[in-house]
């Protein structure tokens, strides 16, 4: 009984690890196929930098913008059934972001009278575009509407592509072009979503007693606030830090290997997102510590193949790919993607208080390691530039992981398997043959071996499983 139950959840997981699959990385490879286009049609770099710095600050003020109520949406909805309840939900999310689109204009027009920031008006568009797309498709998956969410994610980003190709290319609009895009792209995602789901029509209600539904929702949200800015401060300030010490081109080249970067960073979320709502739904299970440590060992395995697939596969073709002017780039994807999985696995343990629904407990962690990116960032990027940033993300995540690791044990207990552990050593040895090794068959003899390594280090019940479902998705079942 319990290992068909285990196989259940795991089949579960598994089909809902496709469905986001489909969804990012299909979203992902059309914004992937941007940042060529981006970087031949916006040839200097310090306007480039500068569009960066901006979706930096849109960044950072979204969380206040939305009071982090798409984690809420999605949190509270997935565990319940009842109309009236996901009506008080949606309509409570609704009014609040109805009230941040007032203030954000408000401030807006203060900021035009005494200030002369340059796209001030574009980035408004775009903070309350993204803001509507984020809580919205939230509330979507939250409503169980899987397929709807990966769907609103592929049309945001086919939008971002044909407006990008319109407006950047055949308009040479350059960074408002690119700006336009975005906007465009997420209000015909929020449109679709709309007229497919009805969100707004079936669940708004004017006359609707919230009662204790919007402080609860406020009470999970609200902790998760201090931690969205102190994440913004890890993952973001070094631009700024770049920007003040090296110079704006700097911030355009990195900013392009931040984007090749992404990529890694959607791959884990495909996980992160299928993990969190298996994750949130089993919590109370027997063999919850079991069933945790199988997919916390089979994530250290897929990450180590993922880090050495992408990151030696793009070093063969980055000359093709990407134009001259941002050519040192290739330089910082190893290093960056070291950072993005240590990321992904101190990700891994926040299901714990997600599941608990105890947010508060998030906020040492990430105090800790905003302070520790600052000091970083401000003594590493003024005497070795760029890698200094690099370092400091990977310093940054790595007391973040280590911190989580011990936490976690109040909620949950973790075996780390043999096998895993010569996954884990192979993700920082990587990056010898990638800045040693220049010949392109070197480089794909190491990235085949590694892969093969990581491969086996996956727990076989998984491996089996996953291959199981990729043949009968192919057609090649035995059946």
């Amino acid at each position: 009984m319990t290992q068909d139950k285990t196989q259940e959840r795991s089949s579960k997981f598994l089909k809902d690890l496709g469905i986001y699959a489909i969804g990012n990385l299909g979203s992902k490879i059309i914004t992937f196929a941007m940042v060529p286009l981006y970087t031949f049609f916006v040839k200097n770099t310090g306007d480039f930098g500068y569009y960066d710095l901006c979706l930096t600050v849109i960044f950072l003020i979204m969380p206040l913008a939305t009071l982090q109520l798409r984690d809420g949406a999605f949190r509270f909805l997935l565990e319940t059934q009842d109309q009236r309840e996901r009506s008080k939900i949606i309509t409570f999310i609704y009014r609040t972001l109805l009230t941040s689109v007032m203030v954000s204009l408000v401030a807006t027009f203060l900021l035009a009278m005494f200030t002369s920031i340059g796209y001030l008006w574009y980035c408004l568009l775009l903070l309350l575009a993204m803001s509507f797309f984020e809580v919205i498709t939230q509330v979507a998956r939250g409503l169980g509407n899987n397929k709807d969410f990966v769907a609103a994610g592929i049309i945001s980003s086919i939008g971002i592509g044909v407006f990008s190709i319109v407006l950047v290319a055949f308009a040479g609009l350059g960074i408002k072009g690119i700006f336009l895009a975005n906007i465009l792209a997420r209000l015909v995602a929020i449109m679709f979503l709309e007229l497919k789901l009805h969100i707004f029509a079936t669940y708004f209600k004017f006359n609707i007693d919230l009662g204790k539904a919007g402080r609860d929702i406020l009470k999970y949200s609200l902790p998760l606030l201090p931690g969205s800015l102190c994440w913004w401060l890890t993952g973001s300030s070094d631009r700024w830090f770049i920007n003040h010490f090296v110079g704006i081109d700097a911030n355009g080249i990195y900013a392009v290997a931040f984007r090749f970067n992404g990529i890694i960073l959607t791959l884990s979320t495909i996980f992160y997102q299928a993990w969190q709502e298996t994750a949130i739904l089993q919590y109370n299970s027997q063999d919850r510590d079991k069933f945790f440590s199988k997919m916390f060992n089979t994530y250290i395995g897929v990450l180590a193949i993922l880090l050495t697939a992408y990151t030696f596969t793009l070093k063969l073709f980055y000359p093709v790919i990407v134009d001259a002017n941002y050519q040192e780039s290739v330089n910082y994807l190893y290093p960056m993607g070291i950072s993005a999985v240590i990321f992904a696995l101190s990700a891994f343990f926040d299901m714990g208080y997600q599941c608990a629904k105890d947010t508060p407990r998030t906020l040492p962690a990430i105090f800790l390691a905003a302070v520790v990116n600052l000091v970083c960032n401000l003594v590493l990027v003024k005497y070795i530039g760029v890698y200094g940033a690099i370092i400091t993300s990977i310093i940054t995540y790595l007391v973040l992981f280590i911190y989580r690791l011990h936490d976690m044990k109040r909620y949950f207990k973790l075996s780390l398997y043999t096998s895993s552990i010569i996954a884990a050593v192979l993700i920082p040895i990587g990056a010898i043959p990638f800045y040693l090794v220049d010949a392109w068959w070197g480089l794909i003899v190491y990235m085949i071996a590694a892969c093969i390594l990581s491969y086996y280090s996956i727990p076989k019940g998984t491996r089996e499983e996953l291959i199981g479902k990729i043949l009968q998705k192919t057609g090649y079942n035995k059946q």
